[in-house]
């Protein structure tokens, strides 16, 4: 397998293997998709570099590839069709200088004209693409165009993949509301591969076991914290901001909030619903969380339950870093 080179806080690393997500972006290469799936997650946990990853693996295979990121008005096109890579391409430059959500129409479009010229093997990717088309029934939508594609071909095909990724929650909910897409959560990295990551990270650095009490596995954290020399109160006080912990917001929930900093599953009752909403929302929580059957992941499940990382049965904070802006607000109410 070639491993792509990905940008890592302004590094070029390898894909940190996820061995079991590999094996499955194979069996799909070897029978397709049944339905869209849908991989949801943490924020940074990565999803992109499992679908950059993917657009290779597919590409060997023989897939003609069409790859899309509309927040990062990104594109990859894996296809000897020279006018669908041009029509991609002129959307994604107009992308540049707006918002993101015709390229995310743009690869479905470009994925259905690739049947249609009798293409027999079509992959469409697409990340990050219901925060630029809009979370709710938009993003059911698409969903279920995608699903067309597959049911309702413009002309006769051998496997088409259909793969979208979101980190955000409510839009699991929106699309899980219908039988149109395959719902698959993904989990930070294992071990193995945080520990992959972590050792192509230059220069003078905590020891890995440290670093992975901070993050949890989560790369993008791990990210952060080089960026600011593995100052974890820096990027502590950046989701602070980032995620509007205020002093009123932690107020009001300061009952639930401290039980939950403890253990994640205080969010699982029907007294804390709503802050539960207002959390997943925020993206600092996965809520409903799966159980750890094998077969239901994307890769490897997280542990049952794993309190020193903010990992409950039913509830998990993204991160631990993202449990303790929350214990920084409620101690600053002291």
């Amino acid at each position: 397998m070639k491993r792509v080179k990905l940008r890592f806080a302004g590094l070029e690393v390898e894909f940190a293997d996820r061995g079991k997500g590999v094996q499955q972006i194979l069996e799909w290469a070897e029978k397709g998709t049944r339905f869209p799936v849908v991989v949801f997650g943490p924020e940074g946990c990565g999803k992109t570099a499992w679908l950059r990853q993917a657009a290779e693996l597919l590409r060997e295979r023989g897939y003609h590839v069409v790859y899309v990121n509309p927040l990062q008005k990104e594109y990859l096109a894996h296809t000897d069709a020279k006018e669908v890579a041009k029509a991609l391409a002129e959307v994604a430059a107009r992308a540049l200088g707006g918002v993101g959500a015709e390229l995310a129409y743009a690869a479905f479009n470009a994925a259905r004209e690739l049947v249609r010229l009798r293409k027999r093997k079509v992959a469409v990717l697409v990340d990050d693409a219901f925060q630029a088309i809009g979370l709710g029934k938009e993003a059911a939508f698409y969903v279920k165009s995608l699903l067309g594609l597959i049911e309702y071909p413009p002309e006769s095909y051998e496997r088409i993949v259909a793969v979208a990724a979101t980190s955000e929650g409510l839009s699991r909910r929106e699309i899980g509301r219908h039988l149109w897409a395959e719902l698959k959560p993904m989990w930070n990295l294992p071990k193995k591969g945080f520990e992959e990551l972590y050792e192509q990270v230059p220069g003078p650095k905590p020891d890995v076991e440290e670093a992975w009490r901070w993050t949890g596995g989560n790369p993008r954290v791990l990210a952060q914290l080089y960026e600011a020399k593995w100052d974890a109160n820096e990027i502590i006080a950046q989701l602070t901001k980032a995620k509007n912990i205020t002093a009123g917001f932690a107020t009001k929930w300061r009952k639930l909030l401290e039980e939950a900093v403890e253990d994640p599953d205080a969010l699982w009752s029907a007294e804390a619903e709503e802050l539960a909403n207002e959390l997943e929302a925020r993206n600092l929580i996965v809520y409903n969380v799966y159980d750890r059957e094998d077969w239901l992941w994307i890769d490897e499940p997280p542990p049952e339950k794993d309190l020193e990382l903010g990992i409950g049965k039913h509830v998990a904070w993204q991160s631990p870093l993202h449990r303790e802006a929350v214990k920084k607000a409620l101690k600053e109410l002291a």
